[in-house]
């Protein structure tokens, strides 16, 4: 009755013991608009917490349902400036309104965290106790992470509540406190989490992880939202995500996944069936034998989910395969699918279909498919062979920490402190090159010279200033493509300030006039773009209407445009943060304040 070595997520859900889940977790919503008496009381035919958590199989099985707090498809399926769909996220058309209750303002899984925390004294065994307090704190403090991303200022509870508890009307918290709180259960969670490498359970290096990950957040978010005014400043807070990164780049054994070579490798390390633990600290298992799936093939090669494609300003950022930049080339605005691709830095081929595109375990070579990518940039990260091609039977591992990830995280709080060095780049960017047999990133040379490229207001980060700004580009562009499609996208424009982005035009491949086109080069024509009324003699096999079934930002011609008609709309005022639901306002009187520029109506 206790769940198995490896397997997390939906596999625990089935895994765990029904009698301690029907102690301990029905009825654990903390949200403050749901609380009810009963939220107070535990079955009189079962066990009570002050007899439960007594010893490690007690503990274990009840923190098993913690897991579940990690994203299953959410974490490939993003959709902002980077990867678009047929419907433009909220987020960046004014789309969002202020909910009366849920809107991501929800705390049942703290009280799972805190449940243990309240009780696991009933454990002896001091080891023990203080392992799994530190799996507790560990996902508090992601948890609190989630929080201070989506709204800021949050309360901080730190024990269960019960449904008449005044600690439910409390106000918000200030970030520097609740952050100083997170920085006390990370410690923790470092300290006593096991050093053992496991897939599929926290460890000490996961911890790490998340330390460099949630403190470069607060780090950059503070200095170019220009937040001071804490004991603890902005400088402070890169610090600690750069000591935390190069502790786990110094001693964790962890390196990169590079066994297929240069050309494979970063696609094989998200195709894989079973996570590849020299990279991945940590994913959430899928297993084929337990019935437990997600949907990433069926989400690229069905229109079902909005057609999601790569956007050009990101496909031009990828250097070329030499280290050179693509946007340095005469003609590269207008340049068609097979010339913009050749050559390129070999991640492209393994994000997106470019020419000689072949399927995993399959030798047919296949072109973009306009009918399944609004954008003709078609994605295949996460994409594995085509057994698992059906709706919901993907069963490769998603990583939710990798190693790549970490470096990134340490070049980048050592370029916004200044401290960055050229050995500082070679212990992390420099790895990521070498994966995929790329020249190296060198600071002098990009700081000498910026990249035009990723200063523009229309293609990059205008924020960036300073004596750093190129190595700083560079780096930003190294964690845009190294982390597409996992999950990081939003909430690094939200840190870095650059929310206006999202109204520039969302765009696809260039199509220079109206006709059939091979869009690989293979030979085989792809796509006939006709007029409306017009009835092709064509053997491609898809035909699309202009301005019916595809809009152009030149009318007949030019860059493909999804979203030509619905521009983004980004208020730097308001939308960094989400707005707090109404009813929690209400039923805390007010103690609840509103974030700036949501105004929800209600008089205090």
């Amino acid at each position: 009755d206790v769940a198995p070595s490896r397997g997390l997520g939906d596999v625990y859900k089935r895994q765990v013991m029904k009698k301690i889940l029907s102690i301990l977790t029905v009825g654990c919503a903390l949200t403050l608009s749901s609380c009810e008496d009963w939220l107070d009381k535990y079955p009189l035919a079962q066990m009570s917490p002050e007899t439960f958590f007594s010893n490690e199989n007690e503990l274990q099985a009840f923190s098993n349902t913690f897991y579940t707090i990690f994203p299953g498809d959410g974490l490939y399926n993003e959709g902002y400036d980077n990867i678009v769909k047929n419907e433009i996220a909220a987020e960046m058309r004014d789309g969002r309104t202020i909910p009366a209750s849920g809107g991501g303002w929800t705390w049942t899984d703290l009280r799972k965290f805190n449940t243990l925390l309240e009780y696991s004294g009933n454990c002896k065994d001091t080891d023990v106790r203080n392992r799994y307090d530190a799996v507790a704190r560990f996902f508090r403090a992601y948890f609190y992470f989630e929080k201070v991303k989506r709204f800021g200022d949050v309360p901080w509870y730190a024990k269960p509540l019960g449904s008449a508890d005044p600690e439910l009307k409390r106000p918000r918290d200030s970030r520097e406190f609740v952050m100083q709180r997170m920085i006390e259960d990370i410690d923790f969670a470092i300290r006593y989490l096991p050093a053992e490498r496991d897939l599929y359970r926290v460890t000490k290096w996961t911890a790490l992880a998340l330390k460099s990950r949630f403190c470069l957040f607060e780090g950059t978010f503070r200095k170019y939202h220009s937040i001071d005014g804490y004991e603890h400043d902005w400088k402070w807070y890169l610090e600690q995500a750069a000591d935390a990164a190069e502790e786990f780049i110094t001693n964790s054994g962890y390196s990169l996944y590079t066994a297929t070579g240069p050309a494979t490798s970063y696609r094989d390390l998200f195709a894989s069936e079973n996570a590849q633990s020299v990279e991945v600290i940590l994913a959430r298992d899928y297993n084929s034998a337990l019935g437990v799936f997600h949907n990433a093939n069926f989400y690229t090669i069905s229109a079902s989910y909005g057609k999601p494609g790569m956007t050009r300003k990101i496909v031009d950022s990828y250097l070329m395969a030499d280290g050179s930049r693509f946007t340095d080339k005469a003609g590269w605005e207008t340049m068609e699918f097979k010339q913009q691709c050749s050559n390129r830095d070999p991640r492209l081929a393994q994000t997106i279909r470019t020419p000689g595109y072949t399927r995993i375990g399959a030798t047919t070579k296949l072109a973009p498919d306009l009918a399944n990518s609004i954008t003709g940039y078609h994605v295949v990260k996460f994409v594995t062979g085509t057994a698992q091609d059906a709706y919901n039977k993907s069963f490769n591992d998603l990583p939710i920490f990798r190693s790549a990830e970490v470096y990134l995280n340490f070049a980048e709080a050592k370029a916004e402190l200044g401290t960055l060095t050229q050995e500082d780049i070679n212990l992390s960017v420099k790895r990521l090159r070498d994966r995929v047999g790329m020249s190296n990133l060198i600071l002098d040379d990009a700081n000498k010279n910026p990249d035009p490229y990723l200063s523009d207001a229309k293609t990059g980060y205008p924020n960036v200033t300073g004596a750093n700004k190129g190595v700083i580009l560079e780096i930003r562009r190294e964690r845009t493509i190294e982390l597409a499609m996992e999950g990081f996208r939003y909430y690094d424009i939200m840190r870095w300030k650059e929310g206006k982005t999202f109204e520039q035009p969302l765009l696809g491949l260039y199509i220079p006039a109206k006709g059939e086109y091979d869009i690989d080069g293979d030979g085989t024509p792809d796509v006939y773009f006709a007029t409306k009324g017009e009835t092709p003699s064509t053997t491609a096999k898809l035909t699309l209407v202009i301005d019916q079934d595809i809009l152009f930002s030149d009318g007949d011609h030019g860059y493909i445009s999804p979203h030509k008609n619905n521009p983004g709309i980004w208020d730097e005022t308001r939308d960094y943060f989400y707005p707090i639901p109404t009813d929690d306002r209400s039923l805390t009187g007010g103690a609840l304040t509103q974030n700036p520029g949501w105004n929800d109506g209600l008089n205090f």
